[in-house]
């Protein structure tokens, strides 16, 4: 009978943590600026949060380039779109715009304040601007 009340408390405590980091998932908004940029370049975010693109601007979308998991990245968004992602895995990821991504429309998530593909990020191929606005974002942000 004590096994079986141990059980169930544990249950209950697991159902719990679930339960609340579910409902305390955050969403930040980001928007299009008229600079060709994202409002906010580098964003900080915990597992299980979103973050909602708004079209404030024309001619922008959301394309990832690189996450924790290449073969499984978020879904490229349309020009003008409202667009939508919540973050489950852990890691760096990083976006562009796609008319403008070699002009240095970039932006990084980080998801759980974990680094472990930063290298792989800052492996990627990107035009010589892009590249200088990936090295700022990561020095401003202390990410190296």
């Amino acid at each position: 009978m004590k096994k079986m009340n141990i059980l169930c408390n544990i249950f209950s405590l697991l159902f719990i943590i679930v339960i609340s980091n579910t409902v305390m998932a955050k969403t930040i908004q980001i928007e299009f600026t008229e600079d060709d940029t994202y409002s906010k370049e580098v964003a900080y975010i915990n597992v299980g949060d979103t973050i909602e693109w708004l079209p404030k601007f024309e001619g922008h979308n959301v394309q990832f380039l690189g996450g924790p998991k290449m073969n499984s990245l978020p879904k490229n968004s349309e020009v003008d779109a409202f667009h939508s992602v919540s973050f489950d895995v852990p890691g760096v990821y990083l976006y562009h715009c796609t008319p403008h991504g070699n002009m240095g429309m970039l932006g990084l998530v980080i998801v759980g304040n974990n680094f472990h593909n930063l290298k792989e990020i800052n492996n990627i191929k990107l035009s010589s601007t892009a590249k200088s606005v990936l090295q700022r974002l990561i020095k401003i942000n202390k990410l190296n």
